[in-house]
């Protein structure tokens, strides 16, 4: 019988959440089906989870977000037809070999002849009594016949409880009837050993044994070689008889690892160390339960037990079958195990064969050929976890088990109990047991819970633990599922205590570069494969919102909110950048190269502090400006990225900042000039700042011009006004601390200074006679003179004479004399002219005067 679709068992439960008004119920997993050849039975389907409404009130104890449905009808086994008996297939594994002969797993012909493939069940046992050392043979004992000595055999003494035995070849055909009569219910019957043998007679024991109404199942005599692996030999096992069905008259698998009865394999544990032989056990186990659906049984004894395996723990979830002969219990198990399924107490009677008696009662061995786990191991610690969690109410169903990783489950009244060897039994309930319902229970991402339902947190909130996560639950925000990285972010803040608050919803993937994210009540925890998980809450997760979350330029987060900066700081790291808030500032991020501008700034601690803006683009050239609390960073395809503030800022941002005649800037502000000095570059020229000149802009040929006397450590010191324009003839100045340049289109631009300059201020200027220098200041002259070219003249200065213009028709009559080297020697006044237009300047040796009428005159 299949098992219902999901798609089936949803429209069933929805029409009973229509009848009940219930919510939907949960959903059974399925058993995985085991793969055996054809001639082995295949096992039936586990019952699923049942459903139906329930109108009884959860208790106080579960959250009640979301009740659960509650089964309406305990499930029941579906038998399936009997096996019959299998025809013996040719294992691909291994070459023919007829029945009672050695295969490649044989250690010789000898052995063969001494009986290899037909050691049985307890021979080790019978060894070691008879000689001593159970490897050496001992006389044949003479077992019980079923008959005519059935009232002998009824007076021989046997344990309280279901009697079974146990067959081999030894037995041949078995009279099954009279075994029932003398009141076995059960039996096991030797299907293989090695790879290579099979019993002749296990047709008619299988079957026989059947007829009579026993349960019956199949052993496997192991040969753990280096040369013949666990999951080869459970391999042949499974195909020649070693199968199992859900049917309820079908004993699960059952692996005999004993002694080793063929001295040429080596010592009694075939010379395998104990991490050998635990791990040739787990193949062969593992192998068993992929084919079968079932973990087998174990045979085996105390003391072979701790000799050969280190007294493992490991197989403690598997069914044990013990050995011990010759006392009224079964004495002391082997590690790991607190009971026993089966003990085999006899090998002489009272039964044909060993005999064997089943710790429980009978509808413990009916629900043990259904599923070993329930009864011998799952079952107890199910109701225990039931037990101590009443809230889940009484149990509606049996239990099922062979779900994933081996589990079992069972239903309660308001929710269920789950059982795994790894994680233990805890019960689920409420919204909780629901909500991880819908994750697919335990082949979902949670996988089985591994602890009980603990309330009392936070907000009157209860959470519980699965292999894969938690589920959280408060009155306010439901029930919601926390994994993996997420939740070991949120963990790390603090859980539900932390700034985050509990999930308000669950995980959700699919974002840009495989990154998934979860909300919770105080923000998100964002995560992709290359950041992992961090947490953005309050004015920073807002802002990065605005910023477009993952899909913007900042990416991904790459870590947490940190605090404690500068007044009252705190900042985030993200994949493109960072966003930066204080006490007195909003959050803005910051970005590409305006970042690492702010960041050679020294952040927050620097001269600009906070950011005041993001990044604001579109300007000319295809700039952008990022405004900070004490300045300002801009970029542009052409410039790079500058920092700009104090009073250099101040002075661009009167010239038009990017727009006006400076342009962007084209390096950060650069300090330690003369004075205390600081300058920055822009595209079109410089500002420069001292503490006494403030900061002044110089650009185009005034600019070049002071460069060539040497900036500021030259003649005219820093500029101390900005650009002046509109002079005649379309002229335009600038001021220094020790002097002017002045520039038009005809004459370029040149410095004046010093006494030079007051000369020609005297002048008028470029109004006056002389017009526009045309020339810097030069020495050298005779008497340690100067000079400076002009469009109308010159000035000319000695120490003795001081400085003095010289113009028009006197210049030119001074300068016919050789100047200053001249009969006339220096000026040593300004020319002066009267009313009547007579002009005169007199010079060291003499004077020159003229007239309109008379020309020059010598004096």
């Amino acid at each position: 019988m299949n098992p219902l679709s999901r798609t089936s068992r949803l429209t069933a439960a929805a029409f009973l959440v229509t009848l009940a008004l219930a919510p939907l119920p949960a959903v059974a997993s399925e058993v995985v089906d085991p793969v055996p050849p054809s001639q082995v039975a295949q096992p039936e389907a586990q019952a699923q989870r049942p459903t139906g409404p329930e109108a009884a009130p959860v208790p106080t104890a579960v959250p009640t977000a979301v009740p659960t449905a509650v089964p309406t009808a305990v499930p029941t086994a579906v038998p399936t037809a009997v096996p019959t008996t299998p025809a013996k297939p040719v294992d691909p594994a291994a070459p023919p070999a007829e029945p009672g002969h050695a295969s490649v797993a044989s250690p010789s012909a000898a052995d063969a002849v001494r009986g290899y493939g037909n050691a049985a069940m307890g021979q080790g046992l019978d060894r070691l009594r008879a000689t001593g050392d159970a490897q050496v043979a001992a006389a044949v004992v003479q077992q019980e016949t079923a008959v005519p000595r059935s009232q002998g055999l009824a007076a021989t003494w046997r344990p309280a409880g279901i009697q079974g035995i146990d067959v081999s070849s030894h037995q041949a055909a078995v009279d099954w009837r009279t075994a029932r009569t003398q009141g076995a219910e059960f039996a096991y019957v030797k299907a293989t050993e090695g790879t290579g043998y099979v019993n002749p007679f296990y047709g008619q024991q299988y079957d026989g044994a059947a007829s009579v109404g026993m349960v019956r199942g199949a052993y496997h005599f192991a040969i753990p070689t280096t040369s013949s692996s666990g999951a080869q030999q459970a391999t042949y096992f499974v195909r020649n008889g070693g199968g199992w069905s859900a049917d309820g008259r079908t004993l699960p698998p059952l692996l005999d690892i004993e002694y080793n009865p063929y001295p040429s394999l080596g010592n009694t544990c075939y010379n395998l160390s104990a991490t050998q032989m635990v791990s040739w056990i787990r193949d062969f186990s593992s192998t068993v339960r992929a084919l079968t659906g079932r973990v087998p049984m174990i045979y085996t004894t105390t003391d072979w037990w701790a000799t050969c395996t280190g007294n493992s723990s490991a197989f403690a979830d598997h069914p044990l079958h013990i050995a011990a002969y010759g006392q009224t219990t079964a004495g002391r198990l082997p590690n790991g195990w607190s009971s026993y399924a089966v003990w085999q107490y006899s090998s002489t009677g009272p039964f044909v064969g060993d005999s064997n008696v089943w710790q429980g009662s009978a509808a413990d061995l009916a629900s043990f050929t259904t599923n070993s786990q329930v009864a011998s191991v799952a079952g107890p610690l199910v109701e225990g976890a039931a037990a101590r969690t009443p809230a889940v109410g009484d149990p509606v169903s049996g239990l099922v088990c062979g779900i994933s990783g081996g589990g079992c489950y069972q239903n309660y009244q308001y929710g269920q109990v789950h059982w795994t060897k790894a994680t233990g039994a805890h019960a689920t309930q409420g919204a909780v047991n629901t909500a991880w319902g819908r994750t697919g229970w335990e082949k979902g991402v949670l996988g089985y819970p591994v602890s009980d339902l603990t309330c009392g947190l936070k907000n009157s909130g209860c959470v519980q633990s699965f292999q894969g996560g938690n589920i959280y639950w408060t009155p306010a925000t439901g029930a919601t599922l926390t994994l993996g990285a997420i939740d070991g972010a949120w963990s790390a803040l603090g859980r539900e205590r932390s700034t985050l608050g509990y999930p308000t919803g669950n995980e959700n993937c699919g974002l840009t570069n495989g990154g998934c994210y979860q909300n919770f009540q105080g923000g998100q925890i964002h995560w992709s494969p290359t950041t992992g998980a961090s947490a953005t809450w309050g004015p920073i997760a807002l802002a990065w919102g605005q910023a477009g979350w993952e899909k913007g330029t900042l990416g991904y987060p790459t870590s947490n909110e940190t605090c404690g900066l500068t007044n009252g700081g705190c900042y985030q790291n993200f994949q493109g950048g960072q966003i930066h808030r204080s006490a007195t500032t909003s959050p803005y991020a910051t970005t590409g190269t305006i970042a690492s501008a702010w960041a050679g700034s020294g952040w927050e601690k620097g001269k600009i502090g906070y950011p005041t803006s993001n990044a604001i683009c579109g300007l000319v050239g295809n700039g952008c400006l990022q405004t900070f609390q004490k300045g300002n960073i801009y970029t542009s395809p052409a410039t790079g990225t500058a920092v700009t503030s104090g009073a250099i800022d101040t002075t661009w941002s009167a010239l038009g900042r990017e727009r006006g005649k400076l342009g962007y800037p084209t390096a950060n502000e650069t300090c330690g000039l003369t004075n205390g000095g600081c300058y920055q570059n822009f595209q079109g020229g410089q500002i420069h700042w001292s503490p006494t000149t403030g900061a002044q802009p110089t650009y185009g040929t005034i600019a070049s011009a002071w460069a060539g006397s040497g900036w500021e450590n030259g003649t005219l010191g820093y500029p101390t006004s900005g650009e002046n324009c509109g002079l005649t003839n379309s002229g335009c100045y600038q001021n220094f601390q020790k002097g002017q340049i002045h520039w038009s289109p005809t004459t370029g631009a040149y410095a004046t200074r010093g006494v030079f300059n007051t000369a020609w201020g005297n002048t008028a200027w470029e109004a006056g006679t002389l017009g526009y220098p045309t020339s810097n200041q030069s020495c050298g002259l005779a008497n340690s003179g100067c000079y400076q070219n002009f469009q109308g003249g010159q000035i000319h200065w000695s120490p003795t004479t001081g400085a003095h213009p010289t113009t028009g028709a006197i210049g030119a009559a001074w300068r016919a004399t050789g100047w200053e080297n001249g009969t006339l020697g220096y000026p040593t006044t300004d020319e002066t002219c009267t009313t009547t237009k007579t002009c005169t300047q007199k010079f060291q040796k003499g004077q020159l005067s003229w007239s309109p009428t008379r020309g020059i005159t010598r004096l």
